[in-house]
């Protein structure tokens, strides 16, 4: 059965989809641990209160953001059993 289709336009198959699922999310919260890690800085060294305020909501949409990748990859792994 094929459930994706690679970067190519290939169909991947059942387990290679799985595989290239854990890839991506492990690549798309890399992506958003760097984007904290920014927001975080900017927040800490940022001297007037508006711009702390703004890394400050960006910070918790980043963390947001890392929660539902978190709760649609347990999803994804409870569908694939």
């Amino acid at each position: 059965m094929n459930l994706a289709i690679d970067p190519g336009g290939s169909p991947l198959s059942e387990p290679n989809a799985a595989a290239e699922v854990r890839r991506l999310f492990h690549r798309l919260n890399n992506q958003l641990g760097v984007v904290l890690a920014h927001a975080e800085m900017l927040e800490e060294k940022a001297v007037e209160e508006a711009h702390r305020q703004h890394a400050a909501r960006v910070v918790s949409s980043v963390l947001d953001a890392l929660g539902t990748s978190r709760e649609i990859r347990r999803l994804s792994d409870a569908a694939g059993r």
